[in-house]
């Protein structure tokens, strides 16, 4: 398996997550029970299933050998995905990097964040 994953955040949420230095979840993680992660290959469907018509979404690069419950579970057409059972730390985070959906799904060039 991967040792880096991504989590796609909202302006928002980023700016929350960097004040805090943690990031406990989205809605749909705190419902879920579990931090919900992509690798490399599947975070551009996930932006297209899950943030159409966003802009300034945040792409943070997960190192997943600095956490410690993480699970390699199916999900969307029995691919693994990377689920973080407990809080994401913000020295957990490598490389970030800003970037939009257009109305069509379209996933912008990434640029990096500020």
């Amino acid at each position: 398996m991967s040792q880096v994953a991504y989590k796609i955040l909202t302006a928002d949420q980023w700016a929350a997550f960097r004040g805090a230095g943690a990031f406990d979840g989205a809605p749909i993680d705190l419902a879920d029970g579990y931090i919900h992660l992509s690798t490399e290959d599947q975070w551009d469907e996930t932006a297209q299933k899950h943030f159409v018509g966003q802009s300034d979404l945040i792409l943070a690069e997960v190192r997943l050998g600095d956490l410690d419950d993480v699970r390699w579970e199916p999900s969307r057409g029995g691919q693994l995905f990377p689920h973080l059972y407990g809080v994401l730390p913000m020295a957990a985070v490598g490389v970030v990097m800003a970037f939009d959906v257009d109305a069509a799904g379209g996933v912008s060039v990434l640029r990096a964040a500020s």
